[in-house]
């Protein structure tokens, strides 16, 4: 975080949610407030082969540390940036035999760098370690036993001749990972592969309708010999206007829940009561919830009836998922969609949420046409709900689009795209992978659309022999993940 951007933020107290973060100057859409490095961060233990422990990038061939066996980087580069924080991970993993698990790790991690720097005020924080926030108060019998786990095994990783700590400063480093551990995402921004620490973001306060997004970037380690080279760091973007002395918000769980949901998933993960506007006034929870108007309205207990079909498929559809049974999966949405389709307004959650997972599924099944049609409805039920800045929306947009354009419905498909790099644009910034790689499929498809106005007959001549020619680009196996959510928390 550069002195200028510090200048832009300060930390306030805010009424009964204690610590914010407060803007000291005008910042309008896509602008990045403040951009922090990790203060520590690892890879999760499930990926560690695959992914860059540097810069989280996904990659293909990684070169292994010769030493410990165990991290793996993108290159040389990658190798030497992590030098200083590998370094007694590496002997100390060598000594232990084999490497603890992430949280184990990350906690490491986070007192070598104490033993370097200290516990105060690093440079580019607003606040110390030793200022976060903990919880361990409140923590339930399950999580206790869960963190006197992870110090157990902490100490038996910890090597005796680095500094030693107290029971209590080890507990609240564990709370602190606990409580404001963000996810890390490959440079694709659709799987969440590790997590770090990063103080400055902490300090930002939730609101189910926030002014601002977090977006992971991993950097640019090709541009290492030159002056844009760029380090792995999450940026804070605005997502619309925000005035001198606004507080900077962001949303740390998905808003497309009912506010009653909403609450809950908060109140149990971050130990708070939302008291946003919108949760206070459950705002959209009638579109979240809407029934079919009309003439023959549906009967409050046919609706309760197809909610919990809804609800019993949905659990039917993941275990299919997990076992990649995607035609079984087509199968339960279809017939879910046929008891949902006379009853449940086009707003419905649980209506969209069948619809976004038959689309992804068909697309990956290179079932287009089918695909296409369940994307359009997803799409203009999430624009009546979400931010129109927000990034599940660009998202959800994009593959909408993407969609269309391999069913051959190029003007709609130009219309989603374009509408998703719009969107991209404020929520990542022009430089994302995921922006940039929309903006060669925006060209490429207005390119299609300009030869499909002047000659619709040769355009799907064209399109035809194309497809013989070369194989259809596959879509990604559809994961059970939605996507990463913004703080790292144990379901």
């Amino acid at each position: 975080m550069t002195k200028g951007e510090m200048e832009s933020v300060e930390v306030f107290m805010s009424e009964g949610k204690g610590r914010g973060l407060k803007a000291q100057k005008e910042f309008l859409p896509g602008d990045v407030i403040f951009a922090e490095p990790a203060y520590a961060a690892v890879v999760f233990d499930s990926l560690t082969h695959v992914i860059c422990h540097t810069c989280f990038k996904r990659q293909e061939r990684l070169h292994r540390c010769g030493q410990c066996k165990f991290a793996y980087y993108c290159d040389r580069t990658c190798q030497r940036a992590a030098w200083l924080n590998h370094k007694n991970e590496c002997s100390a993993i060598k000594k232990h035999g084999k490497a603890p698990t992430e949280n184990i790790r990350l906690a490491a991690r986070i007192m070598w760098k104490i033993e370097r720097e200290g516990s105060g005020l690093a440079e580019g924080c607003l606040v110390s370690i030793d200022d976060l926030q903990n919880h361990v108060d409140s923590f339930g019998e399950e999580e206790k036993k869960e963190l006197r786990a992870d110090v157990e095994s902490f100490l038996e990783f910890w090597p005796s001749q680095s500094q030693q700590f107290g029971m209590q400063f080890i507990s609240h480093i564990f709370g602190v990972i606990s409580c404001n551990g963000f996810t890390l995402s490959d440079q694709r921004g659709l799987q969440a592969v590790g997590v770090g620490v990063f103080p400055n973001l902490c300090q930002a306060n939730h609101d189910c309708w926030p002014n601002c997004t977090v977006i992971f970037n991993n950097g640019n380690h090709e541009a290492v010999r030159s002056m844009f080279h760029t380090q792995m760091r999450i940026e804070l973007r605005a997502l619309s206007k925000i005035s001198p002395g606004d507080e900077l918000t962001v949303s740390y769980v998905d808003f497309l829940n009912v506010s009653e949901e909403r609450r809950k998933q908060l109140k149990k993960q971050y130990y708070f009561d939302c008291a946003c506007e919108h949760c206070k006034k459950q705002i959209k929870d009638d579109l979240m919830l809407a029934v079919k108007e009309g003439e023959s309205k549906p009967s409050a207990e046919s609706v309760k009836e197809v909610i919990q079909f809804s609800k019993d498929t949905l659990e039917k559809i993941n275990k299919a998922r997990m076992e990649g049974l995607y035609h079984e999966v087509v199968k339960l949405c279809r017939e879910c969609l046929k008891k949902q389709e006379p009853v449940l307004g086009d707003t419905n959650i649980y209506l969209l949420r069948i619809l976004s997972i038959a689309s992804e599924v068909l697309s990956y099944l290179q079932m287009f046409e089918e695909a296409a049609d369940y994307a359009k409805r997803m799409v203009d039920g999430y624009m009546k709900i979400y931010h129109p800045n927000n990034a599940q929306l660009g998202m959800a947009v994009m593959r909408a689009g993407v969609t269309h354009w391999h069913a051959g419905l190029i003007e709609a498909g130009h219309g989603l795209i374009c509408k998703a790099y719009a969107i991209l644009l404020i929520t990542h910034g022009p430089s994302h992978p995921i922006t940039k790689d929309l903006e060669v499929m925006r060209v490429q498809t207005e390119m299609e659309l300009r030869m499909f106005q002047q000659n619709e007959f040769m355009y799907y001549k064209m399109r035809e022999a194309a497809l013989k020619n070369q194989k259809i680009q596959v879509m990604p196996e559809p994961s059970n993940e939605t996507s990463p959510s913004l703080f790292h928390k144990k379901e």
